[in-house]
């Protein structure tokens, strides 16, 4: 094995749930098809664990991926070291025991991983070292462009992975392949053809234990700014001539800096909403202003709407509406693309009921086209119809995916910095008008759809 094969992977907040639930399995994934065969695995947090713990973390972790060698190599050999990150000393030693090049991954909240960001600035990194950095990048604007700023001095951007493991590499490649290599749907996507746009991310599950990061956060930063915004560019970018990671980082970002706020009004283009006590899949939950370690005053929404406007020649002229929730009846994680009506059904045919809707459904990744045909029966009689497609789920889960850029050197799927402050530009305004009490904080029951007051269409 080369030296330069050699890589540690340390990981900064090793204790925490972020990196057992996701981090590690998708590791595994990953060795477990060959990649990274020099890779060396060191934890570090504060919790008073030794190596034996952290193996037994990491083996607990990695157990999916069978009795693969290369997993049970690197889980047998993993290391733990006890440390606070804002330390300089303790960086010191971190980075002393690792081999190789070396890639630093901020398991962390997010003001935690800035200060550790400043002291490495003031310390320095070994030549090579790539930092991953989990979302939300920053609180505001402001704050994004100064920790890019500290980054800057680091290392090159193109060594800095923002982690968007929503956009894992098979559903970039789904949603690219769909538009660009089907004739049939590419020159309908644009304002000539499409009525709206909607990004939805719903999902039944509650707070389940995450009031230290989700109450300081809330559904506008947790996903609709990390997520769903890196969604829509790629749903309405021009295609790149290659996936080469700079042509490709470059479409997204032209997208995002021609969105804006719907009218430029962020109190009418927005909603906000936190659930209220409730059954969900006959699970009875507190409301979010009662469960464990919620402070009630801040007022954080678990459920947040945004309407944006893309101000290209494409699609100047069509909302884009999007939202995420939390304790919602269904699971409902999906893009929706409404075509505009026919201009004109003939007389004698009756039963056009539906708009035509191209929908991108997301984890597991589904395609459904809901058109109109003449029914069996009476053939002068139009029926809504689906067709149904799957796309490939990919070898490797969405970290794997992420981790496997970061170890072979791959930027693609990160999010570059421009497009992170891009995208607090975009929800800076919302979060103002927010806080300012232009907007009020609506109550929906757990277990339901969400407040009446929606601004997505009621049968999209």
């Amino acid at each position: 094995m080369t030296t330069d094969s050699v890589q540690t992977l340390l990981v900064l907040g090793a204790s925490g749930d972020l990196t057992a639930r996701l981090l590690l399995p998708g590791l595994a994934g990953l060795l477990a098809g060959g990649a990274a065969p020099g890779l060396a695995l060191v934890g570090s947090g504060t919790d008073d664990w030794d190596d034996e713990r952290w193996r037994s973390r990491v083996t607990e972790s990695f157990a999916a991926a069978g009795g693969d060698p290369a997993v049970a190599r690197v889980a047998g050999t993993a290391r733990y070291l006890r440390a606070d990150v804002t330390r300089p000393d303790d960086l010191r030693r971190l980075l002393a025991a690792c081999e190789g090049r070396v890639a630093i991954f901020f398991a962390l909240p997010p003001a935690v991983t800035a200060a550790a960001c400043a002291v490495l600035a003031d310390i320095g990194v070994p030549a090579g070292t790539r930092l991953v950095l989990e979302k939300p990048f920053g609180t505001d604007a402001q704050s994004a462009r100064q920790l890019n700023e500290l980054l800057s001095r680091l290392v090159p951007e193109d060594q800095v992975h923002r982690v968007d493991h929503f956009l894992g590499k098979s559903t970039v490649l789904n949603i690219l392949g769909l538009r660009f290599a089907n004739r049939i749907f590419e020159p309908l996507l644009s304002s000539a053809h499409v009525e709206s746009v909607d990004i939805v991310f719903d999902e039944s599950l509650a707070l389940e234990g995450r009031a230290g990061y989700y109450d300081r956060a809330g559904a506008l930063a947790d996903m609709i700014q990390s997520h769903l915004l890196q969604v829509l560019a790629l749903l309405v970018m021009e295609a790149p001539p290659t996936l080469d990671a700079r042509e490709f980082r470059d479409r997204k970002a032209q997208v995002l800096r021609a969105t804006r706020l719907w009218d430029d009004d962020p109190a009418a283009c927005s909603r906000r909403a936190r659930y209220a006590a409730g059954a969900v899949d006959g699970r009875q939950l507190p409301a979010y202003a009662d469960e464990a370690g919620v402070d009630p005053a801040r007022g954080t929404e678990t459920l947040a709407e945004l309407v944006v406007a893309v101000d290209t020649w494409r699609w100047a002229g069509v909302p884009f509406r999007l939202r995420s929730g939390k304790a919602l009846s269904a699971t409902r994680k999906e893009a929706v693309i409404t075509f505009k009506p026919p201009q004109r059904v003939p007389d004698g045919l009756t039963g056009w009921n539906r708009h035509d809707r191209l929908r991108i459904g997301f984890g597991p990744d589904r395609l459904h086209l809901d058109f109109s045909i003449n029914g069996p029966g009476d053939p002068f009689v139009l029926d809504p119809v689906t067709l149904d497609a799957e796309f490939g789920p990919g070898d490797l889960p969405p970290y794997g995916e992420v981790l496997r850029g970061v170890l072979e050197g791959d930027p693609t799927l990160s999010v570059r910095g421009d497009t992170a402050e891009e995208c607090w530009r975009i929800v800076d305004p919302v979060l103002a008008a927010w806080r300012s009490g232009a907007v009020p904080l609506l109550e929906y029951p757990a277990g339901s759809t969400g407040p009446a007051d929606s601004l997505l269409r009621a049968d999209a």
